[in-house]
């Protein structure tokens, strides 16, 4: 450990240490909320004014150490003694990792790094990323230059790079800090001030041997909840016609029961897909990895298969549902509650609602969609589709059908109201409903 990197972490101690967050969306936000509440000052940027905005009136109480940039705004990245990337890493069309948003902010960033300044990657990524994709960025951005200078700053001892992987789950009501922080280094001397830096604010610091380390610990965490989804979507399928109506196996009692072993049993649960940032998108980040060392990842990929499968599972019983009852679902009107990927967000990103929906309309059903936290169908402009302004008429509708168990939703009611319910997480019971 160098003098410098032992003067960083006394500036850490003594909250003298400004934070800058890159990208203050889902991710960015709780994290610059955690920092700012421990004496930290924080800056935060995105290209996205509407998100600034956001995050200035969330974190108003706090308005004399916070301050945001928009785009152009990265020439205040040297005010930073820290620079947290937090940016989107989706897909592209052939479901291969699309790092341009990292590229560019590592871009911007190594043409303004300064002495002493810590770089920690926080977006969820594959194993290699950080020391593959942003070191060499981080280094040839000095090298060019300065490359005829003397000050040409060294990576490991003027600055310093790790990855550090973020745990938010949006709609969860914990607080960021007491959420355990991973942290890897490229090397020792960047490990020592990420740590230091990350210990001020998180309650428990989880330090692994390197960045590569931290980068599959995510991506493990992930993979590892997208697969045994996919084991009891399968077996959802499977007991269902493995049932008679006076012999019926029900999914969610098997695993209710299977629970109350003490050990060797983890509960996942079935649904009508995975939605959201990580669970669709992480375990192809790490197949696609995976072939560069010649390993096809099988159990994985079949994985994402059965799970990419259940927006039509869904379907296809809504539709025997209504032919059970005399009705094509082409002459149908369905309405679809819950469009968010999960309860109690306004997230639709990659969401089994969104799918099923057009699914249904593509089919030539009149359908609706109501969602408390979800204005407009993603994807589109128009909000037609959408019930309405108030509460909608549930016997208005030839099926109701349940794909995100909101809080705000009186099930009772919902119950007691619909004619049929197509219901995709066990949340109503009833001669009217149909488990899916």
């Amino acid at each position: 450990m160098n003098d410098l990197v032992k003067g960083l972490i006394e500036k850490i101690k003594q909250r003298e240490y400004t934070i800058g967050v890159l990208g203050m969306g889902y991710v960015g936000l709780p994290l610059a909320q955690t920092f700012l509440h421990e004496g930290f000052p924080v800056v935060g940027f995105d290209r996205d004014q509407h998100t600034l905005d956001r995050a200035t009136k969330e974190l108003s109480v706090w308005s004399e150490r916070f301050k945001t940039y928009g785009c152009p705004g990265f020439h205040a990245l040297p005010e930073c003694d820290a620079v947290l990337i937090c940016v989107p890493t989706p897909l592209g069309m052939n479901k291969q990792p699309d790092l341009s948003a990292v590229i560019f902010a590592t871009q911007e960033i190594s043409e303004r790094l300064r002495k002493g300044q810590l770089i920690v990657l926080e977006s969820t990524t594959y194993p290699g990323t950080t020391r593959e994709i942003l070191l060499p960025v981080l280094d040839r951005g000095r090298c060019t230059l300065e490359e005829s200078s003397s000050m040409y700053l060294s990576p490991g001892d003027d600055w310093f790079l790790a990855y550090s992987p973020e745990r938010v789950d949006p709609g969860r009501d914990v607080l960021l800090s007491e959420v355990p922080k991973v942290v890897g280094g490229v090397e020792d001397n960047s490990y020592e001030v990420a740590k230091a830096l990350y210990a001020a604010a998180f309650r428990e610091v989880v330090g692994v041997s390197n960045s590569e380390t931290a980068e599959a610990v995510k991506i493990f965490e992930n993979v590892f909840r997208a697969v045994n989804i996919a084991l009891v979507n399968e077996l959802k399928c499977v007991f269902h016609d493995m049932s008679i109506p006076e012999i019926p196996i029900d999914i969610w009692e098997v695993i209710q029961a299977a629970a109350t072993k003490p050990y060797g049993f983890l509960a996942h649960y079935p649904g009508p897909g995975v939605g959201g940032h990580c669970i669709p998108l992480d375990p192809f980040y790490l197949s696609w990895k995976a072939k560069e060392v010649g390993w096809p990842t099988r159990f994985i990929e079949l994985a994402g298969e059965i799970n990419d499968h259940m927006p039509d599972y869904v379907v296809q019983r809504t539709m025997l549902a209504l032919n059970e009852r005399g009705k094509s679902l082409k002459e149908s009107k369905i309405l679809v509650m819950g469009i968010a990927y999960k309860p109690n967000v306004g997230d639709a990103r990659e969401s089994p609602g969104v799918r099923i929906f057009h699914k249904f309309r593509k089919l030539g059903a009149a359908v609706y969609f109501d969602d408390p936290h979800v204005e407009q169908m993603p994807g589109t402009t128009d909000r037609s589709w959408h019930t309405y302004e108030g509460r909608p008429d549930l016997d208005d509708f030839d099926v109701v059908v349940i794909i995100t168990a909101h809080s705000s939703y009186d099930w009772e009611e919902i119950q007691a109201q619909a004619k049929l319910i197509v219901d995709t997480r066990n949340v109503v019971d009833g001669e009217n409903v149909v488990r899916a």
